[in-house]
């Protein structure tokens, strides 16, 4: 008999031991440290060099920790996916209250790290991370609550997942553009407002012009969050629609 064909081992963080060092130097202070750089500089900035000038240490030492840039992406994102709340779902007011909590705290974390839109699902098995199972885990059973089932559980959280995280990755996209400016996104949006009806008439573009008609006496932010909420309520009744298909 032919022997087993070994499975190949994955590479990631998350699939090696993790060694015990004596060093002063940590791998929860890399990793924090690499977060503060991300929040700081973006993406672009990110080195195992530049990292350990920030830590008064020589990328070597990081090494020790860390075998390469992929692995400390996935220990970054499992970092920030740690901010995220998903409520119990034995404790909220329903299912859709609770999708909605997460779906919130879930945009708030991209704003506030707007690098993490370039990395998820592109460097290494993220989705490994004791923060990121753990959160999928809780939102799993929020969705499963409501009465979907097997694949569909799976199914349906990404749905949301999809939804948040392309609506909050071109927010963050559009701030990080307004802030290289100078300006503030107020000034920003009024500029852009003034070209916009120098632009296009009423008569030429009724619609735009209605539209943009409806955002007056909204701030920027207060116009963000109309659209975000739109879009994630018209998700879910889309959600509780295919539940009555079920019942």
């Amino acid at each position: 008999m032919a022997p087993a064909e070994k499975t190949p081992e994955i590479a990631s963080v998350w699939t090696r031991p993790r060694t015990k060092q004596r060093e002063q130097l940590s791998r929860e202070q890399i990793v924090a440290e690499a977060v503060r750089l991300l929040d700081a500089d973006g993406i672009e900035s990110l080195s195992m060099r530049k990292l350990g000038t920030r830590l008064g240490a020589g990328a070597t030492s990081l090494y020790r920790h860390v075998a390469n840039k992929d692995e400390l992406i996935e220990l970054v994102v499992d970092e920030v996916y740690g901010e995220l709340e998903v409520p119990d779902v034995d404790a909220s007011p329903g299912w859709r209250a609770a999708a909605v909590s997460s779906a919130y705290s879930l945009r708030a974390m991209v704003l506030r790290h707007p690098w993490i839109a370039s990395v998820l699902g592109q460097v290494g098995l993220v989705h490994l991370g004791p923060n990121v199972m753990r959160t999928s885990e809780r939102l799993a059973a929020v969705i499963h609550s409501a009465g979907f089932e097997g694949e569909e559980t799976e199914l349906a959280m990404s749905t949301v997942f999809s939804y948040v995280i392309g609506v909050a990755t071109s927010e963050a996209a559009y701030l990080s553009m307004i802030a290289r400016s100078g300006r503030s996104e107020e000034e920003w949006v009024d500029s852009l407002t003034a070209a916009a009806a120098a632009r296009a008439s009423k008569e030429e573009y009724p619609r735009l012009s209605e539209g943009q008609n409806h955002h007056r006496g909204r701030s920027p932010e207060q116009t963000r969050d109309a659209k975000f909420d739109y879009g994630l309520q018209r998700t879910l009744d889309g959600l509780e629609y295919r539940l009555g298909t079920l019942s």
